[in-house]
């Protein structure tokens, strides 16, 4: 080690990307609020409501698959892509079974507006999505740590 390279401490504290699970759903939130607003002033109450259960339905199922890959990330490392694909998987099947679920109910015809429900799903997982990418770019999280010099002797 040379006397102006400062001494590596082990990183003790993982980066537990909650930060950023947060930073996506504030965004896909805001999204929503902003759509049932404009929903409500333009075409009634059937469409805010259909962009409040949009947004809702996002949040829920992007927020929670992405904390559990989390977990396991933390857990299992290896398993990380294995389990991410897998829940990539059930976050379709999950939002396809609750549109059935609500286009069986009849809810999408008398209670939500279909339009409005599926402008709040799709701009809200865009806008996941970016804001997602956009904050784990700049968390600067490395991808492995370099090993300390008491172990490279």
């Amino acid at each position: 080690m040379m006397t102006t390279e400062a001494p590596r401490t082990p990183q003790v504290d993982r980066d537990s990307g909650v930060s950023v699970l947060v930073g996506a759903s504030v965004a896909a939130l805001a999204l929503g609020l902003v759509l049932s607003v404009v929903g409500a002033f333009t075409a009634g109450s059937a469409a805010a409501l259909g962009a409040l259960v949009g947004t809702a339905l996002v949040v829920v199922v992007l927020a929670g698959s992405s904390l559990v890959v989390n977990l396991v990330a933390g857990i299992m490392p290896t398993a990380a892509l294995m389990f991410a694909l897998l829940t990539y998987t059930m976050q379709v099947v999950l939002m396809g079974l609750v549109f059935a679920a609500l286009s069986a109910s009849g809810l999408l015809d008398s209670t939500l507006n279909r339009s409005w429900l599926a402008a709040a799903v799709i701009g809200g997982v865009a806008i996941w999505l970016v804001s997602q990418v956009l904050l784990v770019t700049r968390r600067r999280i490395p991808v492995y740590d370099l090993p300390s010099e008491a172990s490279e002797r």
